[in-house]
């Protein structure tokens, strides 16, 4: 057991759910995923001020701070934080398995691949399709996941932590019926008919 391993051993996740074990199986985001483990997410913007600062910082730290998009939740990150933690224990409850790995699970396979980009030549508009960065991709799927748990506990009974967890669990699973797959598949799509 080297000395990292020693000083990581027994951090929990809100005191419940271990990081060991979980692996990231898309090698292009392998590297902007950070499964560093942490107790609270909260490492206080400490990534702020460097390039490519945010791919060390815990990724549901990055989940938390989408959370706190402008508008109702805008700037209160302990609620963010209680909100993550009712829908991972949601997750937990409802598939048995570690939230952590159902949201990388998620995060894989609601990144896109390729986008559109508008091409000027000769007053001429075009659109090409073109690949999209690891970074980009990881920013895209957090931003549709929590829009889409959002979008469904808009004037809903269920509150957002149960729209969260149900939004993890579909996008993790690959279903259509997840706003973030289905953002992913339009966008995608697009792509292909610009080729």
């Amino acid at each position: 057991m080297s000395n990292i391993d020693f000083l990581y051993k027994g951090i929990k996740l809100f005191g419940k759910w271990e990081y060991t074990g979980i692996e990231v199986r898309d090698p292009s985001l392998k590297r902007y995923i950070c499964l560093e483990p942490v107790i609270i997410p909260y490492t206080g913007g400490r990534h702020e001020h460097r390039k490519f600062g945010k791919a060390d910082v815990p990724i549901v730290e990055r989940l938390v701070n989408q959370l706190m998009r402008p508008g109702k939740n805008a700037g209160k990150k302990i609620k963010a934080i209680r909100i993550v933690k009712n829908a991972f224990d949601l997750i937990y409850l409802r598939t048995g398995r570690n939230p952590i790995e159902v949201l990388v699970r998620a995060l894989e396979n609601a990144a896109p691949c390729e986008d559109v980009t508008k091409v000027v030549y000769g007053g001429i508009v075009y659109f090409k399709a073109v690949d999209i960065s690891p970074m980009r991709r990881l920013d895209l799927a957090l931003r549709w996941i929590v829009e889409g748990a959002r979008r469904a506990a808009w004037k809903n009974p269920k509150t957002i932590d149960e729209c969260l967890a149900d939004e993890l669990i579909l996008a993790a699973e690959g279903s259509t019926r997840s706003y973030a797959i289905q953002r992913r598949d339009e966008l995608e799509r697009i792509a292909a008919a610009s080729r």
